[in-house]
């Protein structure tokens, strides 16, 4: 097919539309250039439910076996279970998913043995320049050996080192509401969750890559509204909401109020330094909560501030050697978990923080959440330098402000802070700011907003 790589392969992945923008005999080539980049022996594959996943999937291990390379089949799985079998058993990996995109989407997350990212400056933009030659030239030659392709099931050995990581056996029984989203979490939700002390209120498990209830990406209210409605109804002590490859986790609380991305990076962050005897560093984006980087201090923690960006973090965490890493997308990164982000791990770390003690979810998590948040609010602009610009004129050179550009520009005085930064895929700028009060957040926010939209 003629394809544009160009608009398919992304800063940490590949994603289009299926089979407008990419198919089978390109998904054949990404196999042999994925193991041609990570010279690899032998990988291992996991796809999502979408209905072109399996398709993709396989001709994804056509290609890899043609080069000599023997693949395992991990089949349906979460992204994170692709991440636990990269690293359990030491091997290159793929995951087939388009996360919360619609169905007509499709796409590839890539990793190094030991689940280690591969972006643009870490074998994606090498992939992408063999997969174009080849689309000119013509498949490359298969070697001499054709690679097996095998299957394994993964979901209980996963399950069980979760389970082990965070152990809730003695936890006092809790309800809780999960809404799959009909995404991977109705895969995995079962044996991760299975004789636990949770009475588990499933909602939405039925794998349909259509997603026929509602969009699977949690981080849009309009996506939480059932799951909302339902823990009131049920009495529940919280609820948890997963996203179409169940790496990630949003919590509501037993009001069924959501609780911030920001809280729970705080909360588990308190817990992994208690497993490390109070010392350790976490790892947050610059546009998660002031709460993070304070409640990490009190644990005994150190703080480090990083870009927005899966492969920011996961290299920062390889770095500096950090026990855990939070962003406000809700992704949440683990050292006991090869670096890799997996929001089942945190969904456990809450039942068991919430489970340890007798009060409600909304007190436990009050400690963690401290200021008033905008959440990110997007404006389209014609032009983003320039507006960046004008944002800096107008704050610059005053003594109580200090500007800082690790990622777009964030402005950040006594008592309140904004971030505003440039979308990498559209014409966009990303707003998201934070006082110590809802008044003070409230103006601060339109002033930015007033800037940006001038």
């Amino acid at each position: 097919m003629a394809a544009d790589l160009s608009q398919l392969v992304k800063a940490y992945d590949v994603r289009g539309v299926v089979p407008d923008q990419w198919d089978e005999s390109l998904a054949e080539l990404f196999g042999a250039a994925f193991v041609r980049v990570t010279d690899a022996s032998a990988i291992v594959i996991g796809h999502d439910m979408r209905p072109s996943s399996p398709g993709l999937s396989r001709a994804f291990a056509r290609g890899a076996a043609a080069q000599g390379v023997d693949v395992t089949e991990i089949g349906l799985c979460s992204t994170d279970q692709l991440y636990y079998a990269s690293g359990a058993l030491d091997l290159p990996g793929a995951m087939f998913t388009a996360s919360h995109n619609p169905a007509q989407y499709n796409g590839i997350k890539m990793c190094r043995a030991g689940a280690a990212p591969v972006g643009q400056d870490t074998g994606l933009a090498e992939i992408r320049e063999l997969a174009e030659n080849w689309l000119e030239s013509g498949a490359p030659a298969p070697t001499e050996r054709t690679g097996t392709i095998t299957r394994h099931d993964t979901l209980e050995d996963y399950a069980a080192h979760l389970r082990f990581l965070v152990d809730l056996t003695s936890i006092r029984p809790l309800k809780v509401v999960v809404d799959a989203g009909n995404g991977m979490g109705g895969h995995t939700v079962p044996t991760v969750f299975g004789g636990l002390p949770l009475d588990v209120v499933p909602m939405y498990f039925e794998l349909d890559g259509t997603f026929p209830n509602h969009e699977a990406n949690p981080l849009d209210p309009a996506n939480i509204v059932d799951l909302q409605k339902r823990v009131r109804e049920e009495g529940a002590d919280l609820g948890i909401a997963f996203d179409g490859d169940a790496d990630r986790c949003f919590v509501v609380d037993e009001r069924g109020e959501p609780v911030s991305p920001s809280a729970i990076t705080a909360l588990v962050a308190s817990r992994e330094l208690a497993k490390h005897g109070g010392k350790g560093t976490i790892i947050h984006n610059l546009i998660t909560s002031w709460s993070v980087p304070e409640v990490v201090r009190e644990n005994g923690g150190t703080p480090v501030r990083t870009r927005v960006g899966h492969s920011f973090i996961k290299a920062e965490m390889a770095k500096s050697g950090a026990i855990f890493g939070g962003e406000h997308s809700a992704h949440y990164y683990f050292k006991d978990f090869w670096n890799a982000d997996t929001g089942m791990l945190a969904a456990l770390h809450v039942l068991a923080a919430l489970g340890g003690q007798e009060g409600p979810l909304s007190g436990l998590v009050a400690q963690y959440d401290r200021y008033a948040g905008s959440g990110e609010i997007n404006s389209t602009v014609a032009d983003q330098a320039d507006r960046l610009a004008a944002i800096k004129a107008a704050y610059e050179g005053r003594d109580d402000i200090r500007l800082d550009n690790l990622d777009g520009l964030t402005v950040t005085a006594t008592d309140w802070w904004f971030n505003v930064r440039p979308s990498n895929t559209e014409p966009l700028l990303r707003l998201n700011a934070e006082a110590r009060d809802e008044e003070t957040m409230r103006k601060v926010r339109d002033e930015a907003l007033a800037i940006i939209r001038a």
